[in-house]
């Protein structure tokens, strides 16, 4: 669920009037919803309380600093894949003794800051790299905590782009080489500290099979570790996935309520009853690593509509935000329902583009999707665009990021400032 509906024939956030914003702080503008945020933390904290566990916010997602200090506040862990969201975390109030950092190519640089600022562990991908952690650990003189990522070889189902789990894919070490890599590293690596065993099979997972399949065959491989090498916790990744189509409907408590168990979505409670009493056996701390789950459904993207363009074979609605606001449509075919902030009167819908003003044909946001019919001068909300939204927006065609902003009940805050054209070439000689 989440905190956008319309009221009185607006659309809100909160207690917040998405259209007062706009004409505020003007389009495009990304708008979050704090109370979604929370609650989705909550929800799923609250869905593993049968075992230890932490739940590790994957910055990734959307690493707003205000956003990161609503999870900081809640207690969360956070999964970093760079030094620089790791920086992030700290400036946000996070602590890096709770970070857990991942990804196939460290820097040297961001391994030592890590040390230096005492991550939990390294989730390291190939051996190689664990070798490397061990030499830069020595040259320090300290001891390095890590688990390897074992790629377990489940198909997720997902998108080709966001599956990470098979064998094909760039992530993490076969799942027949991890035995005998924990070996070597206890024979060969005096200072690695194998701490713990990570996993994470892909994003937008919307059944729990996968999730199921992948921890039944990692769990043996994760007590034996445990007994040989004594390591204290399994991360068994994130990737459940986010209502994109319909999104706006699916806020309600009415619309849940009216889902069989077969249409409803994958929620943290089946997530928690399946999977906790296959892992409280084990007696290791579970790590999860949530971020599109946590963000995703408490944002928006707003843009106004500029132009209409009638063509022989299309009509299309010219907008203001284009592809490097919001990328996930011309990357991945990510689908974003598309709202109108006057609530329509109608039912009317005509089939139009809605597109974007930079120069690319890929740059657009639906393609001969049946839309109220909004106007130029109108505003209109992409849902869902709380998750990989800004976080990877561009400069792309000379263009300023947008703001965004932070609702909490019936108070806005900028969390981050427009950026100017001054802003825009700062840095260049």
């Amino acid at each position: 669920m989440h905190g956008f509906s319309y009221k009185n024939g607006s659309l809100y956030c909160e207690d917040v009037d998405l259209a007062t914003l706009a004409t505020e702080y003007g389009t495009p503008l990304y708008v979050y919803s704090a109370g979604t945020i929370l609650d989705h933390y909550r929800r799923l904290d609250a869905a593993l309380a049968g075992v230890n566990h932490e739940v590790a916010y994957a910055v990734k997602a959307n690493s707003n600093l205000s956003v990161l200090r609503l999870l900081a506040n809640e207690g969360a862990g956070f999964d970093i894949v760079s030094g620089g969201e790791l920086y992030r975390v700290i400036k946000a109030g996070g602590d890096p003794a709770h970070c857990t950092f991942a990804g196939v190519g460290k820097t040297r640089d961001e391994i030592v800051y890590a040390l230096e600022q005492g991550i939990y562990s390294f989730n390291v991908e190939s051996e190689e790299e664990l070798r490397y952690l061990n030499e830069v650990a020595g040259e320090l003189g300290v001891i390095a905590p890590a688990a390897v990522r074992v790629n377990p070889n489940v198909d997720a189902h997902t998108h080709k782009y966001i599956s990470t789990g098979k064998s094909e894919n760039k992530f993490g070490v076969d799942f027949g080489a991890i035995a005998g890599l924990y070996e070597r590293a206890a024979a060969e690596m005096p200072n690695i500290r194998m701490r713990g065993l990570q996993m994470h099979i892909g994003s937008q997972l919307t059944s729990i099979a996968p999730f199921i399949e992948a921890v039944e065959k990692v769990a043996p491989l994760a007590r034996e570790l445990k007994e040989r090498h004594g390591i204290e916790f399994w991360s068994i990744g994130g990737g459940i996935g986010i209502i994109y189509k319909g999104s706006l409907e699916s806020g309600s408590v009415e619309w849940w309520e009216s889902q069989t168990d077969e249409e409803r979505p994958l929620t943290t409670v089946r997530y928690g009853a399946e999977l906790v009493p296959r892992l409280k056996e084990l007696g290791l701390k579970i790590l999860v690593e949530p971020g599109r789950f946590i963000v995703g459904n408490a944002g928006v993207l707003l843009t106004r509509c500029l132009f209409e363009k009638k063509g022989a074979a299309k009509t299309f609605k010219i907008v203001d935000a284009g592809m490097n606001d919001l990328i996930r449509p011309a990357l991945y075919e990510g689908h974003h329902e598309i709202v109108p902030l006057k609530q329509p009167a109608t039912d009317a819908r005509v089939t139009v583009d809605v597109v974007g003003p930079i120069c690319e044909s890929g740059d657009f946001f639906c393609q001969n999707r049946e839309l109220p019919d909004f106007q130029p001068g109108d505003t209109v909300a992409l849902m869902s665009a709380g998750a990989y939204g800004f976080v990877m927006a561009s400069n792309y065609n000379s263009r300023p990021l947008p703001a965004e902003i932070l609702v909490e009940g019936s108070t806005s805050t900028v969390v981050r400032k427009r950026q100017s054209l001054d802003d825009l070439i700062d840095g260049e000689l």
